[in-house]
């Protein structure tokens, strides 16, 4: 099964938080330790993977295990942008909610829909990266985890 062994964030501001930190570095690590990632036509790998934000576009950076690059594959982030806001508002109100004490009902709405948004997210992922790279559910969810940090402010 082809897989990522490497991921990188170019150009990732500083996360804002403990937090967010530890939600990038957590996706990072669940996504090496589990995942499915096959660009088509560049044989089983592993591969790494370089994600960057340039000019409004999402680059995904993928190369072979010796970290030689192989294909960059360019994706418009428009379609994204909406997600992307929505589930960096949702972590700050979780980091709120749990950082001041609020309710669990409360904690576990603001889960509910952080899940919604990732399963979404993946879902127009898998879609727009469809005959390019073949990857998970999972994979994908985690991806837009790291795809979301690149756009996170200080």
């Amino acid at each position: 099964m082809p897989r990522l062994i490497r991921i990188e964030l170019e150009g990732a501001p500083p996360p804002p938080s403990a937090y967010a930190e530890a939600d990038r570095r957590q996706a990072i690590e669940d996504l090496l330790r589990g995942n499915s990632f096959g660009p088509a036509g560049m044989g089983k790998g592993p591969f790494s993977l370089h994600l960057m934000v340039r000019e409004g576009r999402l680059i995904l950076d993928i190369r072979d295990a010796d970290d030689q690059p192989i294909r960059a594959l360019i994706l418009v982030l428009g379609p994204f942008r909406r997600l992307i806001k929505d589930y960096l508002m949702l972590v700050d109100q979780h980091e709120q909610a749990v950082t001041t004490g609020a309710m669990e009902a409360r904690v576990q709405a603001i889960d509910m829909g952080r899940r919604g948004l990732h399963n979404e997210a993946a879902e127009l992922l898998i879609q727009r990266l469809e005959d390019r790279v073949t990857l998970d559910f999972e994979t994908a969810r985690r991806l837009f985890t790291l795809i979301a940090a690149l756009h996170q402010r200080v």
